[in-house]
């Protein structure tokens, strides 16, 4: 009843809030009549509150929360990893990348994908072997647990922080399109409803907004890729050919300039930043702690494979759409007065959309499907970030509850009761901070924020998560001086870079780090730093870590002890 009354208490406030930003609503009341669109909206927030409430009885206690009892069959789960990982990030982002850089934007579309076939063959089988929960139980295995697990949760709580970032941001403008209302409200209600999802309906409930999400969003992307491909004849040339066309009276550039969005260079204009997001892009998709946690969901090794399986499928079809929807808007949206914000134009001298560039597909599901097609669209993209960020928080509030209350600070001596509850406060205190991160970071590109959260991933969790699994020398100290090395060059070189420094901080005109990702710098050296202080540790502790690794490698590589050994 606590958490009723707690839940009760927040929204009466945000209420009372939002019924005080009289002008805030007044002045986009115009873009507060597409009745359609919100009355999807509001079907598809009750029917997921539906499933909320239903998974609710269902959890009774941590396996539960956490990963749903292990009772998500494969071709369930692949589903679901398609709906968590096909984020506002690839769906609005990557589209408007397309849609304001052409080529460029395929750079995200590849790197997103080629991901998954390191998850497959390195990733998957044995994490799903060793680990429980999430993450840090696999790093932890062999390990000392008080500073692996430390590390590894502060790691995953960083790599979350971003890219809650990206799917707030999302978030607030559809909601500010749709309805009109302020953007910073906007968000409060989205940190609203993923803490109603996560805190009652526990990995169940998240599972099953993931699974409907990915349908949803995979049926209506097909269908404004297939009117796309319908209005250029089926022929992807007359699609190019046209959209260089209209991209050079729209950008009011010469053929020959505009021809220039073919090819790359606009997004990632020297070697090192193009090296450095393809490494984040390619290697963070196996640190990223959400997905991660996915594997534990499924009750065997051989599910969780064909979990990767098809997830692969349904994402790559999934990100052959974006690049066709991209291309769409600048033919449909560009050059259409109605989705035009002229006056910000005026100020900037840009092409500027209604809402923010990232609803460039948005706008496109109105020019190709009208206002209902519209409406489903929004409620789609709405569903897919509710789902991502879902899944976010919960992989936040287990690295919180599991890893540094139940693991290091009680040192495992709690109950599942109490744990749950942690859970629960941790749930609380992520949405409240994801909702101050979507206010501060609203100018931000979705795809490029989850870019960042990508190179996090690769930095700091990828190099000691596969050296824990494949590498007999690594030891505690390098572990942690490894993770950490990489984690705080990784942060602190993208603070220093133009996408903070400059954009959002605003503390000079000229950033202290003049490359965009980290991955080149701070992977290789979180790596070196692994192996470094491995090699050089002699002592007792370490012995006794090396020689326990083939113990580690057979339950690897056979899932045998699975029931009793994962509790250590």
């Amino acid at each position: 009843m606590k958490w009723n009354s707690l839940i009760a208490l927040v929204t009466t406030t945000v209420a009372s809030g939002i019924a005080l930003a009289g002008p805030d609503l007044g002045a986009a009341e115009q873009q507060a009549t597409n009745w359609s669109a919100i009355i999807m909206f509001v079907i598809f927030v009750g029917a997921t509150l539906f499933i909320t409430k239903w998974a609710a009885k269902q959890t009774t206690n941590t396996k539960d929360f956490y990963t749903a009892g292990g009772g998500i069959s494969g071709f369930q789960n692949g589903l679901a990893i398609a709906g968590d990982f096909m984020s506002a990030a690839s769906f609005l982002g990557i589209s408007a990348m397309v849609f304001l850089s052409g080529f460029d934007g395929l750079l995200y579309s590849l790197g997103f994908m080629v991901g998954w076939p390191i998850v497959l063959f390195l990733i998957a089988e044995r994490l799903r072997n060793l680990g429980k929960y999430n993450l840090s139980d696999v790093v932890s295995f062999r390990l000392q647990e008080k500073p692996v697990r430390t590390l590894a949760a502060v790691s995953s709580l960083v790599v979350v922080a971003f890219y809650l970032i990206a799917q707030m941001v999302g978030a607030g403008q559809l909601i500010k399109l749709l309805f009109g209302l302020n953007y910073n409200i906007a968000v409060v209600i989205v940190g609203l409803l993923m803490m109603a999802y996560v805190m009652f309906g526990g990995m169940l409930a998240t599972t099953w907004v993931q699974i409907i999400k990915a349908v949803m969003l995979l049926s209506g992307a097909t269908f404004m890729a297939f009117m796309v491909m319908k209005g250029v004849g089926f022929s992807f040339t007359n699609m190019f050919e046209q959209a260089i066309d209209v991209y050079a009276k729209v950008h009011d550039l010469s053929l020959a300039d505009a021809t220039k969005i073919m090819g790359p260079g606009s997004l990632a204009s020297n070697p090192i930043d193009a090296i450095s997001l393809g490494l984040a892009l390619m290697f963070g998709t196996a640190g990223l702690p959400h997905i991660l946690m996915r594997f534990f969901t499924v009750k065997d090794a051989k599910e969780a494979r064909k979990s990767v399986v098809v997830a692969t499928g349904f994402i790559g079809y999934f990100y052959l759409l974006t690049f066709i929807i991209g291309f769409g808007a600048i033919l449909y949206v560009s050059n259409n007065p109605q989705f035009l914000d002229v006056a910000k134009m005026a100020v900037t001298g840009k092409l500027e959309l209604v809402g923010g560039n990232n609803m460039a597909a948005v706008h496109l599901s109105d020019a190709v499907g009208g206002d209902l097609f519209m409406g489903f669209i929004s409620a789609v993209a709405f569903a897919t970030i509710l789902a991502v960020v879902a899944g976010l928080t919960l992989s936040g509030a287990s690295a919180i509850s599991h890893d540094l209350y139940a693991n290091v600070l009680k040192k495992g001596q709690t109950t599942p009761a109490s744990e749950l509850r942690m859970s629960k406060i941790a749930t609380l205190g992520l949405a409240i901070f994801a909702m101050i991160l979507g206010i501060l970071f609203e100018k931000q590109n979705v795809a490029f924020m989850v870019g960042l959260a990508f190179s996090v991933a690769a930095c700091a969790n990828f190099p000691v998560l596969v050296l824990s699994m494949f590498w007999k020398g690594l030891t505690t100290r390098g572990a942690v001086i490894g993770g950490v090395a990489g984690l705080v060059t990784a942060v602190t070189l993208i603070v220093l870079s133009k996408a903070v420094w400059v954009d959002t901080l605003g503390i000079s005109d000229t950033p202290v780090n003049p490359f965009n990702g980290p991955a080149i710098f701070a992977m290789p050296l979180s790596f070196f730093c692994c192996w470094l202080f491995s090699v050089t540790d002699s002592s007792a502790q370490a012995q006794a870590e090396r020689k326990a690794f083939d113990a580690q490698f057979v339950r690897s590589q056979t899932g045998l002890g699975i029931s009793g050994a994962s509790d250590h």
